[in-house]
């Protein structure tokens, strides 16, 4: 067998040819068609033009080449899902698995989310907030929230046939990809650019992946992925299957919502690089109020996407944060500009380094309509950010939540959230991970081994 750009063959003679994205050589080879579909999940949508598409893995319109993402049946939802039967679930995000895309009775777990949301105390009074909580997503299995969609997307790989997982990462995603795919065994092939911080190598190559370091920025990366799903018959979790991937994050929604007392919060502040995370906690929200999950508040109308849901219900207001370094949507909507202008990414947060976000554009469109915000938080305060959340906390995230952490100081010293007003903030990664960005906090007392060497050090340093 052999593989060409948008074909496969056999002993030299054509079998398929595939629009766009590579069809599992299973289905191909064998002619069965995967899993019997979802009872709820009815396929897939243009977010642009609205052409329907089957439930394979696709990630964009063969006519206007826009972006697909997930078709629900909303209506049988309503009709089975409930406050009862997600408290009854797993300690995951598998207990909402009746509204996400994948099979949720074997998947392939490593106990991502359920993460604690904690009463930010110290920070809070900091800064002046009396009702501040911080969901803590970095200590999830791989210490970031994308083990979240990761275990949506290999769960779905799985399901659609794949024996390889590979990604495009900024480095969290390489964690979680190959620590999935050991859980699984099957194997991974992850791609990086080559100027990652040390520990999100190491994170991911402890797991044995196939590791690939690219000279040149993720978007290079990325596209060179785009390429190789072509030719390659493997599940790129942010390409072919973007649309089922980027729902794990809408957990990040749903439990937030569930931990609150089944109640949205009336500010989110959330680090965002693609824009996928931020556009789909807000869908998070909006689902929870259209099937009746929050508390006096009655199920509505269905059959809404994500470019149009929002139940009234919701007053939730988004607020992104970027890094002034990487900053194309924060720029985009402060400029009051019509397109997300792509930018070479320059900054420390690398996490959050994307110069050409897929979701920007969507991302945006969350702003206006929950009456949020976009700020590029300056790369001087990013650190400060980090040491804040540690002193205060006892949380040590890294760069992208000191890029939240001083997003969430400039609105709450700009007023534009108010004292006893229930805010989250999400912290989404593991300071381990970025140790190179706070080397500067490592000053040690140095003494010789006796008391009197102790305390004049000590007294010195009072």
């Amino acid at each position: 067998m052999t593989s060409h750009r948008g074909f496969v063959t056999i002993t030299g003679t054509l079998i398929a040819e595939i629009p766009g994205l590579f069809v599992p050589v299973r289905r191909l080879l064998t002619g069965q068609e995967g899993p019997t579909p979802l009872a709820f999940l009815n396929g897939l949508k243009c977010r642009e033009c609205g052409r329907e598409y089957p439930a394979e893995p696709l990630n964009v319109c063969d006519f206007c080449f826009g972006p697909l993402e997930v078709v629900y049946d909303y209506a049988t939802i309503s009709e089975v899902v409930s406050q009862d039967s997600i408290a009854a679930g797993p300690l995951s995000i598998w207990r909402y698995k009746d509204l996400l895309p994948a099979e949720g009775d074997d998947p392939v777990d490593i106990m991502a989310g359920y993460t604690p949301l904690i009463k930010a105390r110290g920070l809070g009074k900091t800064l002046g907030l009396n009702n501040l909580y911080i969901k803590n997503d970095s200590v999830n299995p791989s210490f970031s929230f994308k083990d979240r969609v990761v275990s949506v997307a290999a769960t779905k790989a799985l399901e659609f046939g794949y024996e390889t997982i590979a990604c495009a990462s900024t480095g969290n995603l390489a964690c979680s990809v190959a620590a999935h795919c050991a859980r699984a065994g099957v194997r991974a092939v992850v791609f990086i650019p080559s100027n990652l911080e040390k520990g999100k190598i190491i994170g991911a190559a402890i797991y044995n992946p196939v590791l690939v370091s690219v000279d040149g920025t993720y978007d290079q990366v990325n596209r060179l992925c785009s390429e190789l799903a072509d030719d390659y018959p493997w599940a790129f979790v942010n390409i072919n299957m973007r649309p089922y991937y980027a729902e794990g994050s809408k957990t990040l929604g749903y439990e937030v919502a569930e931990q609150l007392g089944w109640r949205l919060p009336d500010h989110v502040v959330v680090p965002s690089a693609s824009g996928a995370m931020f556009t789909k906690i807000w869908k998070g929200f909006n689902e929870m109020a259209c099937l009746g999950l929050l508390d006096g508040v009655a199920s509505s109308s269905f059959g809404v996407d994500q470019n149009t849901v929002h139940h009234p219900a919701v007053t939730t207001k988004m607020h992104m944060q970027q890094a002034e370094g990487c900053s194309p949507i924060a720029a985009a909507w402060n400029n009051n500009q019509a397109q997300v202008i792509p930018v070479r990414p320059d900054s420390i947060a690398k996490s959050l380094a994307i110069g050409n976000p897929a979701d920007g554009i969507y991302a945006i469109k969350v702003i206006e309509r929950s009456g949020g915000s976009a700020y590029a938080v300056p790369e001087s305060d990013i650190v400060d950010g980090i040491k804040l959340l540690a002193e205060t906390e006892g949380i040590f995230t890294e760069t992208a939540g000191g890029v939240t952490v001083s997003g969430l100081k400039h609105l709450a010293e700009s007023g534009a959230i108010k004292p006893d007003e229930l805010t989250v903030v999400y912290i989404t990664g593991n300071g381990l991970k970025t140790q190179e960005a706070v080397e500067q906090v490592v000053n040690p007392l140095s003494i010789k081994p006796s008391i009197s060497s102790f305390e004049a050090v000590f007294e010195g340093a009072k």
